[in-house]
């Protein structure tokens, strides 16, 4: 692994030096994936006098590893035409990705300046829904006749391969009218007979997405098979194209940072771009993150109003105020740890809705113990610092009961959040978080006034 900070600072120096050569034999030294990293610590100004000193190929394959600004920013700072060759070089699903983050006349720009079969691929890409398998497929892909023998498919890998660019684990079968017939992995056809008909080797029965289906279940039919790529079909069983599992690696980063942005309560789908929200513009990042805060807010006023009703409580016994922190917290800590578990079980199929009930009731089980122990523990120390057995018990109980609600709220919230079709991350939101609050203050009040009630006769 490089240090990118040491590789900036030396060529700055260069640039400084303005020696053109040193630049460019420093920057051809680097793998194109490095380069991006060196490029996301460039100033502008520096990342163009870098990128101008590229060859075309090394050139596209740094875009493909760059962030939509830094592509966006670089292909319009340099000749449209010079940029238009560096599109043509990039993968299909790439260049629908590059130029859907640009204005409509200046993508529609781009478009007219390719090659006339490569735009109009580009184009139908772009008109599927981007998170869905037909706006992430590569539509260049390695098809044969069934009426082929081994010898004919593999001068056909010869001959089309490296020169359109494609994307090579499997070929597949097709009929004249591009029906998907079967799939023959490149060590089958290696391994076997030179003479035989890829009829003979190909499996049948293919396991293939449709061109419709969403980013989740392309991820869960990758973690399932474990295939390198699989192929995408229409309707009426025709092959479009391919997604490969490079496409499904940056899908499953996508969500991941998409659940963890929503378990934290950013309203990522009121911003374009999630990139907005760490490193863009600040008002996108307000803007992100406020909805959720003012739920938040909202949720905390019920809490305050269920202090105020207990305001007597507080008044004549002010010394259960200094443990309201700690009910909260630990309800709060032990809600949140269900709720991420079943939230994360759920997602990797684990856990599901027919096993929802076995969860609950072994989730409430280990709430309640966890509850018994803590609880007994604050007793104790509650009666040894208070000297007072009857607050250690009112708070103790109230532990025990706030930790086993609060396990049971989170470990229910995600499943019913399933069944309605709403993403169960938001379970692990702050909503939830405000209602674990609500509910612990509640009951430790409630615990109080009647130990309250007690003692004053």
């Amino acid at each position: 692994m490089i240090n990118v900070e040491s590789v900036v600072e030396r060529i700055r120096e260069i640039i400084d030096d303005e020696n053109t050569k040193q630049l460019r034999e420093v920057l051809d030294g680097y793998h194109a994936a490095d380069l991006a990293d060196i490029f996301n610590e460039l100033t502008p100004s520096e990342r163009l006098s870098c990128f101008n000193l590229l060859n075309e190929e090394k050139a596209a394959d740094l875009l493909e590893y760059l962030t939509p600004q830094l592509q966006v920013e670089l292909l319009g700072e340099i000749d449209q035409e010079h940029a238009s060759k560096l599109i043509a070089q990039m993968p299909h699903d790439e260049v629908a990705d590059v130029l859907g983050d640009m204005e409509e006349d200046e993508s529609e720009s781009y478009l007219d300046k390719l090659p006339r079969k490569f735009s109009s691929e580009v184009r139908e890409l772009m008109t599927y829904n981007e998170e869905s398998a037909g706006g992430i497929m590569n539509p260049m892909v390695l098809t044969v006749s069934a009426d082929s023998d081994i010898k004919d498919v593999l001068d056909t890998i010869r001959s089309k391969a490296q020169k359109d660019n494609m994307d090579l684990y499997y070929v597949y079968v097709t009929d004249k009218q591009e029906h998907l017939l079967g799939v023959a992995s490149l060590r089958k056809l290696l391994t076997s007979p030179i003479r035989s008909k890829i009829t003979d080797i190909m499996t049948r029965d293919v396991v293939k997405l449709h061109i419709d289906d969403r980013q989740d279940y392309i991820a869960d039919e990758f973690m399932k098979y474990q295939f390198s790529a699989l192929p995408v079909v229409d309707l009426y069983n025709r092959l479009k194209g391919i997604v490969t599992w490079d496409d499904v690696q940056d899908i499953v980063e996508e969500e991941t940072t998409d659940e963890i942005y929503t378990s934290s309560g950013i309203a990522t789908e009121m911003v374009e771009d999630e990139d907005d929200i760490l490193t863009g513009n600040i008002f996108h990042a307000v803007k992100a993150r406020t909805p959720w805060l003012f739920i938040t807010l909202i949720g905390e006023f019920f809490a305050v109003n269920v202090a105020n009703r207990f305001s007597h409580t507080l008044t004549m016994l002010p010394i259960i105020a200094i443990f309201m922190p700690l009910l909260t917290g630990l309800g709060g800590n032990i809600g949140t740890q269900s709720i991420t578990l079943i939230v994360r079980g759920l997602s990797t199929g684990q856990v599901t809705l027919k096993t929802a009930f076995h969860h609950i009731m072994r989730e409430s089980a280990i709430g309640l113990l966890i509850g018994i122990i803590f609880g007994t523990l604050v007793t104790l120390v509650t009666w040894g610092w208070q000297h007072h057995i009857g607050l250690g018990l009112v708070v103790g109980v109230s532990m025990v009961i706030n930790m086993a609600c609060a396990t049971l709220i989170g470990t229910l919230t995600p499943f019913v959040l399933k069944k309605m079709k709403v993403d169960p991350a938001i379970a692990s939101g702050p909503v939830i978080a405000t209602t674990i609050d609500v509910v612990g203050l509640f009951i430790y009040f409630s615990f109080a006034t009647a130990y309250l009630i007690h003692i004053t006769g």
